[in-house]
């Protein structure tokens, strides 16, 4: 007497089983008066392997089985062309035998029921299509299966409202560009208050903004203007500082220490120049900095613990123009330089001793490449200053003897050769 598969202890193991192409089928398939062979080969190989199942299970499984075994002239045998998971085949069979396929896919996981869902969508196993895609949509995704299963559904169509929560998160539609939300975001940080928080943030955005970043699809980059937008507003915040440093009275007793805010603003426009160089949009921002004549004129007369703060943003750009990064017209380079070299040469020394991760070897050498960029009567007033305060200063003094050396080179050793 035949045994109903739906009652067998173990249907898959007794029933299911990769045959070689060879071998005969095996003797415990003889339980049931009604077993097909299946026959499954690769596309162009003409060796595959057997699975051995139930024609009932078949027909009530598949719409594509049952056409298969309605249609088939051999009554113990039908043949399955270009099938190129073997593997992913045999489990979906193995599925059809299964009563609670979601404890099947959980023990299986996301990227073999990913494979098991393009089988059942291609043989019409209409449970086993429904049972993977609710399992896929309720469990989190790796970065590989989420690229496997964007390909699944490039490749196979499937009913649109059991997919509609998967496609939701793999398609963000109906909201800002990437773009949009990364000024949002860096606008986010740059009102933040935890300086911790605000240190992770920056270099989670860094990620996500860089160039090497397989995030940063957009070719069209960060909009310009929102950014500059923010750099204004960080600088108008300087100066309000610095007025209120100049002014205790008018302080706002419950606000954080003076220098505190003051670090925060500094903070923000250099994380702010580097997005703008990594991003080709800094030019401006050298512009924009040189013409600072509030904070220019309010300079000297601030504490030096809160002053040298302006020269950690010099100093960003000084770097910048002296390694190349940043590639501004003669004037604008002038401007800059002329505007706060002479307040750089008074805030070195704090510099040197608060560097906060700055280098301090790398900022001299950048200053003197920069200065090297002018024309020469240009470099003759800066390097004749910079001479006179490292006379008085030493060490608390940057040393720019090598770029010094150059200029008085290029300025009178060769024209006086040039004249003989």
């Amino acid at each position: 007497m035949a045994q109903d598969p739906s009652t067998s202890p173990s249907p898959s193991s007794k029933l299911l089983g990769i045959i070689d192409p060879d071998e005969s089928v095996p003797a415990a398939l003889s339980i049931d008066s009604d077993p097909r062979l299946l026959r499954c080969r690769r596309s162009r190989n003409p060796v595959g392997s057997s699975i051995a199942a139930w024609n009932r299970v078949l027909c009530e499984s598949s719409l594509f089985f049952k056409g298969m075994v309605m249609g088939s002239r051999k009554k113990d045998e039908i043949v399955v062309e270009d099938v190129e998971d073997l593997g992913a085949f045999r489990e979906t069979m193995e599925m059809m035998y299964e009563k609670d396929l979601m404890r099947w896919l959980v023990k299986a996981g996301v990227s073999k029921s990913i494979d098991v869902l393009e089988v059942s969508s291609k043989i019409l196993f209409d449970r086993g299509v429904e049972s993977c895609l609710n399992y896929i949509e309720a469990v989190p995704w790796s970065e590989s299966e989420e690229e496997k299963l964007k390909s699944l559904f490039a490749r196979c169509t499937f009913d649109e409202v059991t997919t509609q929560d998967i496609l939701s998160r793999l398609q963000l539609e109906g909201t800002r560009s990437s773009d949009d939300l990364a000024v949002h975001l860096i606008q986010s940080i740059a009102e933040g208050t935890n300086v911790n928080a605000r240190k992770e943030l920056q270099s989670l955005v860094n990620g996500l903004l860089s160039k090497s970043s397989v995030y940063q699809k957009d070719p069209a980059g960060l909009n310009k203007e929102s950014l500059y937008r923010i750099c204004h507003s960080c600088l108008n915040s300087l100066v309000e500082l610095f007025n209120e440093s100049s002014d205790p009275t008018h302080a706002d007793k419950k606000a954080k220490p003076l220098v505190e805010r003051v670090i925060k603003q500094v903070d923000n426009l250099n994380w702010l120049l580097e997005i703008l160089i990594d991003k080709q949009m800094a030019e401006d921002f050298v512009y924009l900095w040189a013409n600072q004549k509030e904070l220019i004129r309010m300079h000297p007369r601030a504490s030096p613990m809160v002053r040298y703060e302006l020269s950690r943003i010099s100093a960003h750009i000084f770097i910048a123009l002296g390694r190349g990064k940043l590639r501004c017209p003669g004037n604008v380079r002038f401007s800059v330089l002329d505007s706060w070299f002479g307040p750089m040469l008074l805030d070195f020394g704090w510099l040197q001793r608060c560097s906060k991760g700055l280098d301090i070897g790398m900022l001299e050498e950048g200053l003197g490449q920069a200065l090297l960029t002018l024309p020469l009567n240009q470099q003759q007033s800066l390097f004749v200053e910079w001479f006179r305060v490292f006379g008085g200063k030493g060490m608390e003094c940057p040393n720019l003897s090598k770029a010094f050396q150059i200029w008085w080179r290029r300025s009178f050793v060769r024209t006086a050769e040039g004249r003989s």
